[in-house]
């Protein structure tokens, strides 16, 4: 037994795969491991991706990058040959039109360029023909647009059919008829479906119509059965996983139509649409750059480089499906969907498909090894019927020399039982049970606000024992307002009308006008009106609200903002902690002024001087330095985020100086705690699930924010990135199981602790993000976890779940489905392998001792179909509950099959096997049974035990541990729908298709004692879980200090 329990321990690593990113080798290795031992190749592996497909992207992109500058060489060479030849000088416009004519409807449009013509523009980068075309202003005149307000809404439908509509070409939907075929190619079906066809052949030929015909019809409507409920089970899935994807691919952007900027689908993006375009953001279409700060674009999606790409007026081409990785700009949308180079691309990059989950994988293996003992058990029953069968022909008259049509139905049914074992002995629906949990929990957390674009992400993520979280918009609620401004040397509370009148007394007309050009030009967002004349303002929350505060200001003080021609503009770094823009002030005596916006410890290091309420200018001295320092401390010890307003005045406009600014204002802003929040994270903690704050703030403002929300306790650490950063390995494996809060971190300290967190401890890690920068440590983390409202759309596509309503009690709802689907895999597990080995040990036992199954391939077919697709449907899809937030986490090194679940499965198997063994040998004495048809009515009567042992033990294992399984019974209404129709088509096979499925008509007496003997499980499983299990061995590699799960009736 050591040796094989060693043998299979060693099979089952080659099963073993990372969650995250696993290595081609690694998802190779397992699929060679599976072998031939697989009934339905279709369909078990339908999920799985295809690692040739999926290669062909990346040499596409290799392809695409290298063949690029040929393709736009070998085309100017091509015109200039062309125009040589014909002896002309004429401009290339010449060989243009005669490659893209101007289609008629175009034409009748009212516009002057081709579809094709647009798109080879921007596809080649092709300077001469674009200015040909007189830039990008000659471009919106072809195709009349206003570079200033945008296309009008109403021409979207006559654009969209000229040039086209931004959609991808995608594989068709399967269809239910394709997942029918893909269901009926299971070999051991087909095989029986054959035997069923030779039987009809044979009885028809020895026993005539329409009696000759029944045992093979059974077989024929009972695959047919198997076949139809299984395709409706897949493509169930389908439709979830659809939906899915319908959700994934939703992204809204910013265009400028009518004259108002507003939110549009990208798949409502045209040709003409004014696109506005920022850090984080996916390029939506092809299109040319029309003006902007600091613009960069990384091209590494599309092309395969990975050095981005500077864009200006004199390189002005963008790609869709690249990504913004700096800076802000405008462009003219010239080609959408199948017409970009990233459409081209989208089909191919669809065709490799999703990496499988660990647990499939681990339970490909489990199936595997069970599948192969099947075929032993399989081999071995044929083998001692037939010899059984031999040898009772050898002592007949006329011996082995004289054959029947019965004898050769006899051995066509020996075989057709051998083969029916297999079907049984198989578990292809564990693997396949993984994917229809993990469809139900990501339809069920997408109603709950919680988007999984990876499969493996909700299974992992019950597996979390440390969340690495943001606090502004996930611990708070993103809502904003100035509460506190500090300026002229003294705090005010502006939240209230009595505060907002004493600031604004207090300040003269000059500081009010220097205050409001800080204000309204430092800044990322847009105050814009929209069609009802209403003013809202597009930007970040935090840009927001000071902006908000600038209306007001203005509102009340009568003074008016002065426009001014930005000159250069540096965006919000994550790692600088600030922003800045130049601008052309007519307040600075004729120079730019340079204005300073950011993290407030930063931008005071920064400044020189101060401005008073009177607009004078002072020396900041040190003592005035420690009050403003202090007026920062007072507001973030108050849960306020804090920011800083300078600026300078400078002789050129090219440069953004280090030092020597004035400082204007101190903003308080308030953030509040979600409601909620505290709960959750009470709830982690009694999880198992370490919490920690990792923010860009002040550490006092994180601080006092960390305490009001439970995550810092008196035994926690509270530390800043710098100091963080400088510490050795040493001192970071010491101090990092404390660290609670971390406080102005750059997206590197937090892939640092990612990092350590993941090695050294061993922990399982999400990480929330937002930014662009965010994107290493979502990426490096074992489940990713972007923000959906204030994320970039470049933090979405590395994380693995996209938190919609960017809510941390959402995030504990992903954790509970993920405990979820591992318990409830677990449950199906248990529940099938119990079946597997009775069902495997009664027919060889039987046939061993009598020479016949008790169970014919019809009902063997049945309680395959109970025990395979109809359980995994009431046992996966059980929704959670709060008693799952009560026990530690799995960790990485836990057996999946526990020791509780083998106290289980042999105590039960026990059970039911010396119960129908029981009836095998002295049932017909013990039911007091005789006559003709005893023999049949017996058999009847064991397969209604048995499968009422397995519908009670359904039940039973809906608590692995707990007593009372019928808690919450109700709340699946799939289990109570699944356990009744499983009951009552029993009593239809039994009581009505006996002659398709050779049962007999059983008493009420009958019928009572085979319920109650089933019943009897239950008793059975509260008995076997009154008897404690040793699991120190299943948790001896855990280093999160947790203690073991418990055992017992009062466990969960």
């Amino acid at each position: 037994m050591a040796y094989l329990r060693n043998k299979s321990m060693e099979f089952l690593k080659r099963f073993e795969v990372p969650a995250k990113n696993p290595s081609e080798d690694a998802q190779r290795r397992w699929r060679e491991a599976v072998g031939t031992l697989v009934k339905n190749r279709r369909r078990r592996f339908r999920m799985v991706p295809d690692l040739d497909k999926r290669s062909q992207p990346e040499a596409l992109k290799m392809f695409l990058s290298d063949s690029q500058e040929k393709l736009r060489v070998a085309l100017y060479v091509q015109k200039a040959a062309l125009q040589f030849i014909d002896g002309t000088l004429t401009h290339p416009l010449f060989y243009i039109r005669a490659e893209h004519p101007l289609p008629e409807l175009a034409r009748q449009c009212g516009f002057s360029v081709s579809a094709e013509e647009l798109a080879t523009v921007v596809r080649n980068h092709d300077t001469k023909n674009l200015r040909h075309h007189r830039g990008v202003d000659g471009i919106a005149r072809k195709i009349n647009v206003s570079l200033a307000d945008g296309i009008k809404s109403d021409d979207t439908a006559i654009r969209a059919e000229v040039y086209g509509a931004n959609q991808y070409t995608e594989k068709p939907p399967r269809t239910f008829w394709m997942f029918l075929w893909d269901a009926s190619q299971d070999m051991t079906l087909l095989l029986l479906a054959f035997c069923a066809l030779i039987s009809v052949i044979i009885g028809l030929a020895t026993e005539g119509w329409p009696n000759g015909m029944y045992d093979g019809l059974g077989i024929v409507l009972t695959i047919f059965l198997v076949v139809m409920i299984t395709a409706a089970s897949d493509y169930k899935q389908s439709l979830q996983f659809r939906d899915l994807d319908k959700e994934k691919k939703k992204i809204d952007m910013h265009v400028t139509r009518d004259g108002y900027r507003q939110k549009v689908s990208i798949y409502d993006i045209v040709v003409g649409d004014i696109v506005h375009l920022s850090i984080g953001d996916q390029v939506p279409a092809d299109g040319l750059y029309i003006d902007g700060y600091s613009f960069v674009v990384d091209e590494s999606s599309l092309s395969g480089e990975s050095e981005p790409v500077h864009l200006s007026n004199a390189k002005p081409f963008l790609l869709g499906g690249t990504k913004v990785q700096d800076g802000s700009a405008r462009m003219l949308v010239t080609a959408v969907g199948m017409r970009t180079e990233w459409g081209n691309l989208m089909e191919t990059l669809s065709q490799g498909g999703e990496d499988e989950t660990p647990l499939q994988v681990k339970l490909n293996g489990v199936a595997t090894i069970i599948g192969k003992i099947g075929l032993a058990f399989a081999v071995l029953t044929f083998t001692v019927l037939m010899a059984r069968f031999l040898v009772d022909k050898a002592h007949a008259p006329g011996g082995l020399m004289r054959w029947s049509g019965e004898d050769a139905l006899s051995v066509l049914n020996f075989f057709a039982v051998a083969v029916t074992i297999i079907v049984v002995a198989v578990p292809e629906g564990l693997p396949l049970a993984v994917t229809l949990s993990l469809a139900f929990a990501m339809k069920k957390l997408m109603q709950e606000r919680a988007l999984v674009r990876h499969l493996s992400a909700c299974e992992t993520m019950g597996s979390a024992s440390c969340i690495c979280t943001d606090k502004t918009g996930t611990l708070t609620t993103n809502h904003m307002v100035v509460e506190k401004v500090w300026a002229s040397g003294a705090a005010q509370t502006v939240s209230t009308a009595k505060g907002f009148d004493e600031l604004k007394s207090s300040l003269s007309e000059n500081f009010t006008k220097v205050l409001l050009e800080g204000v309204f030009h430092c800044s990322g967002s847009e105050v814009v009106t929209n069609k009802d004349g209403k003013t809202t303002i597009m930007g970040t929350p935090t840009e927001t609200a000071i902006l908000e505060f600038g209306l007001e200001v203005e509102k009340y003080t009568k003074v008016e903002r002065c426009s001014a021609m930005k000159l250069k503009v540096e965006p919000f770094n994550s790692v600088k902690k600030t922003m800045a823009v130049v601008v052309a002030s007519p307040h600075a005596a004729g120079h730019p002024r340079v204005i300073l916006k950011g993290a407030s410890e930063v931008v005071l290091r920064r400044c020189s001087s101060i401005i008073d309420g009177t607009g004078s200018v002072e020396k900041l001295t040190d003592a005035k330095a420690k009050r403003v320092a202090s007026a920062i401390d007072a507001f973030a010890c108050e849960a306020l985020r804090t920011l800083c307003l300078a600026y300078q005045d400078v002789t050129s406009g090219s440069d953004i100086p280090s030092d020597g600014y004035t400082l204007i204002a101190v903003f308080g802003i308030k953030d509040p705690l979600r409601p909620g929040v505290r709960e959750a994270v009470k709830t982690c903690r009694a999880a198992g699930i370490n919490v920690r704050m990792v923010t860009g703030d002040n550490i006092n403002t994180a601080k006092a924010i960390a305490r009001e929300c439970g995550i810092l306790t008196d035994d926690g650490i509270a530390i800043e990135g710098p100091d963080f950063r400088t510490k050795s390995p040493n001192e970071m494996k010491e101090i990092i199981p404390r660290i609670q809060v971390m406080a102005r971190s750059l997206p590197l300290d937090k892939h640092t602790l990612v990092t350590n967190l993941r090695g050294m401890f061993g922990e399982v890690v999400a990480v929330t993000g937002d930014g662009t920068n965010d994107a290493p440590a979502l990426h490096e983390a074992d489940i990713g976890l972007a923000m959906g409202i204030a994320g970039t759309e470049v933090a979405k596509e590395n994380a693995d779940v996209i938190i919609m309503d960017d809510n941390f009690s959402t995030i504990i709802n992903v954790a509970k489905w993920g405990r979820s689907v591992y318990i409830n895999i677990q449950k199906f597990v248990q529940f099938q392998l119990t079946v597997n080995v009775v069902a495997l040990m009664v027919n060889f036992v039987s046939a061993s001792f009598t020479g016949s199954a008790p169970l014919t391939i019809v009902q063997l077919l049945w309680v395959n179909l109970i025990m395979d697709t109809l359980g995994a449907l009431a046992l996966a899809t059980e929704p959670p509950n709060d008693a799952m937030m009560q026990r530690p986490p799995v960790g990485r090194g836990d057996n999946f099959i526990t020791k509780v679940m083998w106290r289980n499965i042999i105590g039960q198997s026990i059970y039911q096997l010396v119960v129908l063994g029981t009836l095998i040998f002295k049932g017909k004495s013990l039911l007091q049974l005789s006559g003709d048809r005893s023999g049949t009515q017996l058999n009847t009567f064991i397969f209604n035990t048995f499968v009422f042992c397995q519908v009670f033990n359904e039940v039973n294992s809906r608590e692995m541990e707990k007593i009372n399984v019928f808690s919450g019974i109700f709340s699946s209404w799939i289990f109570s729908a699944v356990a009744g129709a499983t009951a009552a088509f029993q009593v239809i096979i039994v009581e009505l298709l006996g002659t398709f499925a050779s049962t007999e008509h059983l008493s009420g007496r009958l019928w009572l004692t085979s319920v109650l003997i089933g019943s009897v499980s239950l008793v059975i499983g509260a008995i076997l879980k009154l008897i404690p299990v040793d699991s120190i061995s299943d948790s001896s590699d855990r280093r999160d200090g947790y203690q073991p799960i418990p055992t017992g009736p009062n466990a969960v």
